[in-house]
């Protein structure tokens, strides 16, 4: 039988499954960014979205996490971006989300499809091409994106015809100067993340430099075959790394559909299906106002949850920010000054609610924190977004915090 749901119970236990209600504990870091992954676009963001989770966030802490434990690793992920993630869930995280269709690889890695048309190649095979050469570009080395892109292009152009290089050679519309064969490697390092042959090395200064999973994290961390030469994911365990991420993910953005998982993902929703289906035996049918679905085991979660309460500051692309029902956190008058395509501001969240947005620029040891909310709002509130400043103040190394709080 369908259940019908409100959505202040949808946004209680979505909030609770994203660890927005009662703050983690210090010693919590891997399961505040195993939930459903942390984005870290833009650079740090991910370190303002766990002081929203965890109590007493320390910026060495988690660095440790990333260098020295190898507990956290940072790789493309969902749509395309940068994710940190808890090393053991590796697998969810990039077999997980791999698409295995030449269509759904390009719909994936927006922007590539017609320089693939222009060479007369697949994504597919220029994936291969690279992943036989990378070993000898990358093997014992750091590399940021511009470099590795241009050695790469340069070894797998080899594999081209004569007429295929000509158009590899040539300037390409990605960036000036920049040439297209160079432009589409940089895209298949996307697809290369998650098949697990390369991930980020931890920032050095402004560059995100990548490296060799195999060599970061060891042959077989956990068990979990790594690098250009590890053997491919059997179709069952790819299947059980899909069932894992769907799981992930309807018990932070459930009741969903699934058309809103594959836009989450970075995929059509016709492509989405094969992960749908593996969790046909889990999943209840939910009335929303629409057909929608959610976990079995997070029914009475559901029912049960308790609205959030206190202030937190959620960065540009926070993981809650990222479902794709957007209607159902925020009224259509305000959605827009949240969602930007360019300049994208922060979400401030008060008891349970986004009641505004927010800005941060620091110039030398002083950052500046601009905070706008969609109505008037009381002391207490005013209060608490100055500490949650102040703190982000904190991990960013800031000596001085202005804060400014106004009313749209």
């Amino acid at each position: 039988m369908t259940i019908r749901v409100s959505d202040d119970e949808v946004i209680a236990f979505r909030l609770a499954a994203h660890n927005l209600g009662e703050r983690l504990s210090s010693d919590e870091l891997l399961s505040a960014a195993g939930a459903c992954g942390i984005q870290n676009s833009p650079p740090g963001s991910a370190l303002t979205a766990l002081n929203a989770r965890m109590k007493d966030v320390d910026r060495d802490l988690f660095e440790s996490a990333v260098s020295e434990e190898e507990t956290l690793v940072q790789s493309w992920s969902m749509r395309g971006a940068p994710f940190f993630f808890p090393t053991a869930d590796l697998p969810t995280f990039t077999t997980g989300v791999l698409p295995m269709t030449e269509s759904s690889m390009r719909h994936f890695v927006l922007g590539v499809e017609r320089s693939l048309d222009d060479l007369g190649v697949d994504l597919t095979d220029l994936v291969d091409a690279a992943r036989a050469e990378i070993r000898d570009v990358l093997a014992g080395r750091r590399l940021p994106v511009g470099e590795l892109g241009r050695e790469l292009a340069d070894r797998v152009e080899t594999s081209l015809t004569k007429a295929q290089r000509r158009t590899w050679r040539s300037e390409g519309p990605y960036a000036k100067g920049q040439s297209l064969g160079e432009g589409v490697a940089h895209f298949g390092l996307r697809i290369l993340t998650l098949q697990r042959v390369l991930c980020f090395a931890p920032r050095e200064g402004n560059t995100a430099p990548f490296v060799l999973l195999d060599e970061w994290l060891g042959n077989a961390p956990g068990g979990i075959a790594v690098g250009p030469d590890a053997d491919p994911v059997s179709d069952s365990d790819r299947d059980r790394h899909r069932a894992e991420l769907l799981r992930r993910y309807l018990h932070c953005y459930g009741p969903s559909t699934r058309a809103d998982f594959g836009a989450w993902l970075g995929i059509r929703s016709t492509e989405a299906q094969p992960w749908w289906d593996l969790l046909d035996a889990e999943i209840t049918e939910v009335d929303r106002g629409r057909r929608a679905w959610m976990l079995d085991e997070d029914v009475e979660s559901l029912r049960s949850a308790a609205m959030a309460r206190g202030v937190r500051l959620l960065p540009p692309r926070d993981p809650y920010t990222q479902m794709r029902d957007r209607e159902t956190i925020v009224s259509k008058e305000n959605r827009a000054e949240v969602w930007k395509t360019v300049g994208e501001p922060g979400a401030v969240l008060v008891d349970g609610r986004i009641a505004g947005t927010w800005r941060a620029k620091k110039s030398g040891q002083r950052l500046k924190v601009d905070v706008t909310t969609f109505a008037s709002t009381s002391e207490r509130v005013k209060k608490a977004i100055r500490a949650e400043a102040e703190a982000i103040g904190t991990l960013r190394a800031a000596s001085d915090v202005d804060i400014g709080v106004s009313s749209d």
